[in-house]
């Protein structure tokens, strides 16, 4: 478990450099006392562990920028992957308060060892308003967010995956994957939302495509408040992790099929392969406890796999060894 004393801990992604395994994570100092401000105060922190259950933590990986910037509000949710030169490459979210309201963008910083991390000027991606919502009162952010970069299958350059809102649609279905592409993950061009405004969710919280046992899939999250009506009532067992099976990681999707992969407690759901082997975990932040107060630590991994054509816990199984 990843927990600190003096800091909630909450969204977070992992990086295997083939000898570790490295979280990065949000965090801000409990003695806020409200978890809700812990959003305008999220850094980026840094752990490693051989074994995903024991965390040391190492030196913070970035911080917001002195004002005026575009990231001096807060850095948020991310994802780091490796140029063909060995550069590490974390894409993350940057949030600025400006008189209209939260506004985010996305931006990079480098390193040569996964320690020391430099931000390169940015922004480099944000909301085309073509396609998707500004900040205009609709919604209470201007989303575009948490970053989820891989390589083209094809090789033809990359990826990335976006929590954003579509301009258009009911206020709870406006949540789409949005998209951008690149040649050198320098240069970043936006397009159109990968996904229709019409699948019951006001917002696809920290994408990531994954596949496990031959079966692609994308994890998305979204709490209940942000749930359509009728998404709430197809699924009144409630759940803010969600499992939807993919074609491959730019759909189609098969929102039909979306089903809740843990219980509500639990947020922003990763699930990692495990190293040598076939296997698969989940990872996630306890989110509420039985009082509904925020926890803010990351849990021990769970196995998953696919039963009937769908990812699901096997919490009747032993936990899988990572080290």
């Amino acid at each position: 478990m990843l927990r600190l004393p003096d800091s909630w801990v909450w969204d977070f992604w992992i990086v295997d450099d083939g000898a570790q395994y490295h979280a990065f994570f949000l965090f801000a100092s409990r003695a806020l006392h409200d978890p809700e401000a812990r959003h305008d105060r999220a850094s980026i922190g840094h752990a490693v562990s051989d074994d995903l259950i024991n965390w040391t933590r190492v030196a913070d990986a970035l911080v917001r920028s002195d004002g005026p910037a575009w990231d001096d509000l807060a850095t948020w949710t991310g994802s780091v992957v490796r140029d063909d030169d060995g550069t590490w490459c974390m894409f993350y979210t940057g949030a600025a308060l400006t008189p209209a309201g939260n506004v985010q963008r996305i931006g990079l910083a480098t390193s040569p060892d996964l320690i020391t991390w430099t931000k390169r000027p940015g922004p480099l991606a944000a909301p085309d308003p073509r396609w998707y919502e500004l900040l205009d009162g609709t919604w209470t952010d201007e989303a575009f967010r948490d970053p989820w970069v891989f390589r083209d299958p094809d090789g033809n350059g990359w990826h990335m995956l976006i929590t954003a809102r579509a301009n258009h649609g009911e206020l709870r279905e406006r949540g789409v994957i949005g998209h951008a592409t690149s040649e050198d993950l320098r240069s970043w061009t936006v397009r159109p939302p990968l996904t229709e405004p019409r699948h019951g969710f006001a917002q696809f919280e920290v994408p990531q495509y994954v596949e496990v046992d031959g079966q692609g899939v994308l994890i998305v999250n979204c709490g209940r408040p942000e749930l359509a009506e009728w998404r709430r009532a197809l699924h009144p067992e409630g759940g803010a992790i969600w499992a939807v099976p993919a074609d491959g990681p730019l759909g189609p999707y098969d929102f039909d099929r979306a089903q809740p992969l843990a219980d509500r407690e639990l947020y922003v759901g990763k699930v990692v392969a495990v190293r040598s082997t076939d296997r698969h975990v989940l990872l996630a932040f306890r989110n509420l406890d039985a009082h509904g107060r925020f926890v803010g630590e990351i849990i021990d991994p769970r196995p998953v796999g696919l039963r009937e054509g769908r990812l699901v816990l096997l919490d009747d199984q032993p936990a899988v060894s990572v080290a």
